[in-house]
């Protein structure tokens, strides 16, 4: 029960801190701006106005008991409770008049006085009506073949400190909210710059210097995150450095050995180890283009779908058919995904004679999916041929023209842009090649 009521809590509330931190300030504002506003109407307001129209309606009885008495001058009479009853009277003979009254029960004015008027005269002997005039109330109570004409103030019967009340209790409410906007905006504008860093930083984009600012608590996660930033990022140049420079440093014996091939006599052998040197050498060059595109390329917004377009064209075979999206948008590296493009696209045409690429797009998401209908790959093998130099089959002769890292590169450039890569098995019996990166 409790963990199905803690799921619904969780639920309704928003996910943002900015949203949160204000319901924790909006939330005690407006419930004790309730219970002030209850107690006040409930205690102050409507038993003030409830009593003020008692009185009032006492007023109008002893008026009408005094003027049904034969001792006294009725005109002295209405003259007397008009000047010191505040209360403009009128006899007005009209045996047709009809005591029906539009009935506002949403008013609280009109509820109790047509209860205390009810109490006092009956029902059918009185008629009012609080809307007629701004300032005034029309109440009209049946007397032999006439009716009695009072018009009131407005303020006999209704306390005018509740407007005053109102505005001085909502106004401030409203201020403190307003000003805790503003104070909640500049606490969270820092964790929000802080995680599109982050964010930034794991697809690989170039962030330019991080200045972190906010509460201290926020101020020392963002310098940890820009001193752990600096390390990855020279961890990775001393990395990258290290390796390309053996690559080019293998090279000159790689050039010494294949020379001195060719004065071996025996061709058998000189066949072999040409077949070692050039898979190395190819290894070799896989590798350095790999890691020069990574770490110089910039970011920027390029057409996705034309650069589809462009590298099934360049292949001039029929048997890939497209079903691209226009106008897809990425910003990204553009070298990168058309590597990856390129390498995904090259295993399919080395193992398969029928390709088919997709190109869509969703709110968040653009999906790229690539099937052929080749032999596939086995279930247990989809995690593993996506490790460097990984070969499911070294013994098959298109073995030797791989050295394992395609799908590997691939792998990389797309988790590099915050996407991922996913293998099935494909409507056309073969493999599928799904994917996503966020827009």
């Amino acid at each position: 029960m409790f963990y199905g009521l803690n799921k619904f809590v969780k639920n309704i509330l928003p996910k943002r801190l900015f949203y949160r931190a204000l319901l924790i300030v909006a939330v005690p504002v407006i419930a004790l701006q309730v219970i002030i506003t209850i107690v006040f109407f409930d205690s102050l307001w409507i038993k003030t106005n409830k009593g003020m129209t008692k009185a009032l309606v006492n007023e109008i009885n002893t008026f009408m008991e005094v003027y049904n008495d034969e001792i006294y001058d009725k005109n002295e009479i209405t003259n007397l409770f008009s000047v010191y009853q505040n209360l403009n009277i009128e006899y007005v003979e009209d045996s047709s008049f009809i005591y029906e009254y539009e009935e506002r029960w949403f008013s609280p004015i009109d509820r109790t006085l047509r209860r205390e008027l009810k109490s006092k005269f009956g029902t059918g002997k009185f008629w009012f009506n609080s809307t007629n005039y701004k300032e005034l109330i029309d109440i009209r109570i049946k007397y032999q073949l006439g009716y009695f004409k009072f018009l009131i103030p407005k303020d006999r019967v209704t306390s005018s400190s509740a407007r005053i009340f109102a505005l001085w209790i909502t106004v401030p409410a409203l201020i403190m909210i307003f000003i805790s906007l503003i104070f909640l905006k500049n606490q969270t504008r820092p964790i929000t710059n802080l995680a599109k860093a982050a964010e930034k930083f794991g697809k690989g984009e170039e962030i330019e210097e991080f200045k972190p600012s906010g509460a201290a608590e926020i101020r020392q996660a963002g310098y940890e995150f820009d001193k752990m930033r600096k390390r990855i990022v020279r961890h990775l140049n001393q990395r990258s450095e290290m390796l390309s420079g053996i690559s080019h440093d293998l090279r000159t014996p790689l050039t010494r050995m294949k020379l001195q091939i060719a004065f071996i006599k025996d061709k058998e052998i000189e066949e072999k180890l040409a077949e070692d040197i050039n898979e190395m050498e190819k290894m070799l060059n896989e590798y350095l283009q790999f890691t020069s595109s990574s770490f110089k390329e910039k970011d920027e917004k390029f057409n996705l779908s034309e650069l589809i377009s462009k590298i099934v064209k360049k292949y001039e075979n029929h048997n890939i058919s497209t079903n691209l999206m226009a106008n897809i948008f990425l910003n990204g590296r553009k070298n990168l995904i058309q590597r990856s493009v390129n390498n995904l696209l090259e295993n399919a045409i080395k193992y398969a004679d029928k390709i088919n690429i997709e190109l869509s797009k969703n709110n968040n998401n653009l999906f790229i999916k690539i099937e052929d209908n080749g032999p596939g790959i086995p279930e247990n093998e989809y995690e593993n041929v996506f490790k460097p130099f990984y070969k499911i089959d070294k013994g098959r002769a298109d073995a030797k023209s791989s050295v394992g890292l395609g799908l590997s590169i691939a792998s990389d450039i797309i988790r590099s842009h915050g996407g991922n890569i996913k293998l099935e098995k494909s409507s056309l019996n073969g493999l599928s090649v799904k994917i996503f990166l966020p827009v």
